[in-house]
């Protein structure tokens, strides 16, 4: 599909899993026209999603089959990072092979590289293929404003950033500022900053899936004025959730994971091992929080 300028909500995925930690096929459909139904302006595929616990079989069917079943709705943004140049290039191909409309790039962390080594990381996978990169800006190999320009100038598809360490949102704010021109900026950090981030700049969010009528609920009024409005959904439905699932990276998939069950999205909870898990504490004040915001399940 022709993106233009991609802007708006465009959550992440989980992958549905069922009890044996195989890939739930009929809870991802439902998945994706949960979201689509919403209202979402965009879907993605990456972390949040666990595709660094996926085979690279898996990784490709699931492209496949969330771009087949978008069927060009709305653009799909698919993770294709990896820590070594030849891998990334390698998953880049293959997600463009199986329909991707961009990708998001993170930088090498296990080694984190220098500005030139990642410099060289993005003009090969920009060389290789023909797709709009997002860069992924995230705690382990942060990207400074300075150097995400000098990406965005010397990489023909680097077009995009999605800025998600932290400070978050002076982050956002420098980046509109000293690469707004040649970067399109995108918050993360599950939306937690979507607010501020708009208000400094950023033109969208890629947040969790589990609230997707929320994030499109908080970009209308926050594009019609109506700040009010945007922070009374943001505080209603967003802030208790975001308490809970804040606690950590490995709780964040189980406690998104048993909302989607909650609301009747998905079937199971299952998070692929290691994983964290819920504390019976956390389990009940999860269970009285959804009881409350959403009584009858997905409404």
């Amino acid at each position: 599909m022709t993106t233009s300028t991609m802007k708006g909500v465009y959550p992440i995925l989980v992958t549905p899993f069922d009890q044996d930690s195989q890939i739930d096929e009929e809870s991802l459909h439902r998945l994706i026209e949960f979201n689509l139904e919403a209202g979402v302006h965009g879907l993605g595929v990456a972390l949040g999603s666990e595709v660094y616990k996926l085979t690279e079989a898996e990784r490709a069917w699931m492209t496949r089959v969330v771009v087949d079943q978008v069927a060009g709705r709305v653009p799909v943004v698919i993770n294709t990072g990896a820590n070594g140049t030849d891998l990334a290039v390698h998953y880049s191909r293959m997600a463009h092979e199986n329909g991707a409309d961009a990708l998001m790039v993170l930088p090498p962390s296990f080694f984190p590289a220098g500005a030139e080594e990642v410099l060289a990381y993005y003009r090969a996978i920009s060389e290789a293929v023909p797709l709009p990169i997002f860069i992924q800006d995230v705690g382990a190999s942060p990207i400074s404003a300075g150097l995400a320009r000098r990406l965005a100038e010397e990489c023909e598809w680097v077009r995009y950033i999605k800025v998600e360490s932290f400070p978050v949102v002076e982050k956002v704010a420098a980046m509109s500022a000293e690469a707004g021109d040649v970067l399109t900026v995108f918050g993360g950090a599950g939306g937690g900053y979507f607010i501020e981030e708009m208000r400094r700049g950023s033109v969208g969010t890629m947040p969790f899936c589990t609230q997707p009528e929320a994030f499109v609920e908080i970009w209308n009024c926050v594009r019609a004025g109506d700040e009010l409005g945007a922070w009374q959904t943001f505080n209603r439905y967003l802030v208790p959730i975001a308490r809970l699932s804040a606690q950590g990276a490995g709780l964040f998939h189980g406690v998104h994971k048993e909302i989607l069950v909650h609301r009747g999205v998905i079937r199971t909870s299952v998070v692929r091992a290691p994983a964290a898990s819920m504390d019976p504490f956390t389990r009940g004040e999860l269970k009285v929080l959804l009881e409350e915001l959403y009584p009858d399940g997905n409404e």
